[in-house]
């Protein structure tokens, strides 16, 4: 089994942004009932637009260290990096920023991997579940040479990388893509005219209204649909109520 480590740099937070910087680790069975990762590989690609000043204060990365010869990113660029040598899973600490930017067909429809709600399951009791928090707290010892600087892709994948062989000592890969694959928990609602409030304040039609728009946040609807679940007494408001996973 391989399991393919990614980490994307970005010029902004949001959608329209673009990846300027890829990462890849690939985890492998070791041959002795472990997991070994292989060197990190990264590439970078040019902006066609601006870098915010908030992605440039994150990962350092200027108009200046691209060239013209540095191609842009698109989806043929990206199964140029993946595709020649096949993974089973895609894998990314807080996988959903990565889904956001990576197109399954780019990889060939893999499932993914969250190393950041697994690491929840995991370990709940940790002082944080950030890349760099866990390293520290998990007594991690890598090479400053292949994990440093932080917020560059091919170390943030490296470090992700050993947070996922650390994972793997306590939870089988069936069991972080099924914490991956499950909504995520969202203590409060997260917009509009009841942003910040519990789920158990709002109305019941303002709740219907939420958990019938169906190009809304997924997690939304089902945060929505849990508790008008709960209200009712059914089993899925029980799930809502139980710790986070995710």
């Amino acid at each position: 089994m391989r399991l393919r480590v990614v980490d994307l740099e970005t010029t902004g937070g949001d959608r329209t942004a673009e990846i300027i910087e890829v990462g890849i680790v690939d985890v492998t069975p070791d041959g002795a009932g472990g997991w070994r990762a292989s060197p990190p590989v990264s590439r970078l690609f040019r902006p066609r637009g601006e870098i915010s000043v908030h992605a440039m204060a994150v990962h350092h990365l200027t108009p200046e260290d691209f060239c013209e010869d540095d191609p842009h990113c698109d989806e043929y660029r990206l199964r140029e990096m993946f595709l020649p040598e096949p993974a089973d899973v895609m894998v990314a600490h807080s996988a959903r920023f990565e889904r956001g930017f990576i197109a399954d067909t780019a990889h060939g429809g893999l499932p993914w991997i969250c190393t950041v709600r697994s690491s929840k399951a995991v370990w709940p009791q940790a002082p944080g579940h950030s890349n760099q928090v866990l390293r520290y707290w998990r007594g991690l010892r890598l090479d400053p040479a292949l994990a440093n600087p932080a917020h560059r892709a091919g170390p943030d994948a490296w470090v992700t990388a050993h947070i996922l062989i650390d994972l793997l000592k306590e939870a089988t890969v069936e069991q972080m893509l099924e914490w991956t694959r499950e909504p995520r928990r969202l203590d409060r609602i997260p917009f509009g005219k009841h942003r910040g409030r519990p789920w158990a304040e709002p109305p019941d039609d303002y709740l219907r209204w939420m958990a019938g728009q169906g190009d809304m946040d997924a997690d939304v609807v089902a945060a929505a649909r849990q508790e008008l679940d709960r209200r009712a007494g059914g089993v899925t408001g029980a799930l809502a109520a139980a710790p986070d996973a995710g």
